[in-house]
């Protein structure tokens, strides 16, 4: 896709940050957290005034999923119904929330860091334990699907749409078994058109709550409803998953807007 556009793409690692500079762009591919080297490359990358995927802002609201929650709460988008817990304040749990429910640290990741309740005693031991590690946690209404929809957005417009299967016997699109063993369901990519307008008019509205970066927006569907669950900055683009329908497009569309950024005034 570089060649085509005629760009020189180079693949970069953790020890090149010293000539970052060099380059006019950087496109981030690797899982991203404030206190990963992934975000010290894009802060770098912006103070130089390059183009970056992702970019820092970006990052920081959306690794941060309580950040995320009070966004969205803010916009009017429909999330499965959300309470910020702080250490110490489980008892809200027991009437305020209906179980199952599902327990969230802040920063986790690929289905990481998320555990279902069955009870609110279930959840207050939850609660405490992620204590050790978080002053904030998140309770969620549980609500089950068959799939999630993630929507890719760049720049403010879909860009590609697909739909992760729950796993046989799980109610996460990974499994992880204490053997180490990892488990994901199956896939099926969408053209934009056939999405529905509702799933795609939500992860719109969510992306552009957050910025005009690459997004990956969660979405599950219910019936008529929709509810948002979290907003990605570095969406997964696996090569016969993502691309199924736009193919080398995909990326080449990434690049374009790469280019785009480099050339801004």
């Amino acid at each position: 896709s570089g060649k085509k556009l005629n760009v020189d793409v180079d693949l970069i690692e953790k020890k090149d940050y010293s000539r970052l500079a060099e380059y006019d762009a950087l496109f981030i591919r690797e899982t991203t957290q404030v206190d990963h080297y992934t975000y010290h490359f894009a802060k770098k990358a912006e103070s130089e005034g390059m183009a970056v995927i992702d970019d820092p802002d970006s990052i920081l609201k959306c690794t941060n999923k309580v950040f995320l929650a009070e966004v969205m709460k803010a916009h009017n988008i429909p999330t499965p119904k959300t309470l910020i817990l702080r250490k110490g304040k489980t008892s809200i749990l027991e009437g305020e929330m209906s179980y199952p429910c599902v327990i969230k640290i802040p920063d986790g990741s690929f289905s990481l860091g998320v555990f279902k309740a069955e009870s609110f005693k279930e959840a207050a031991d939850i609660a405490d334990r992620l204590f050790k590690e978080s002053d904030l946690i998140l309770a969620q209404e549980f609500v089950y699907t068959e799939f999630d929809w993630r929507i890719g957005v760049l720049n403010r417009k879909p860009l590609f749409a697909c739909q992760y299967f729950m796993p046989a016997q799980h109610w996460q699109i990974v499994k992880y078994e204490t053997s180490g063993r990892v488990t994901e369901g199956a896939f099926k990519s969408w053209r934009i058109e056939d999405v529905p307008p509702l799933v795609l008019s939500t992860a719109l509205k969510a992306a552009n709550a957050i910025g005009n970066g690459f997004y990956g927006v969660d979405i599950k569907q219910r019936g008529d409803a929709v509810y948002l669950i979290e907003v990605n900055d570095n969406p997964n683009m696996e090569s016969g998953v993502e691309d199924t329908v736009l193919g080398d497009l995909l990326y080449q569309y990434i690049i374009e807007e790469l280019i785009r950024r480099v050339e801004l005034p």
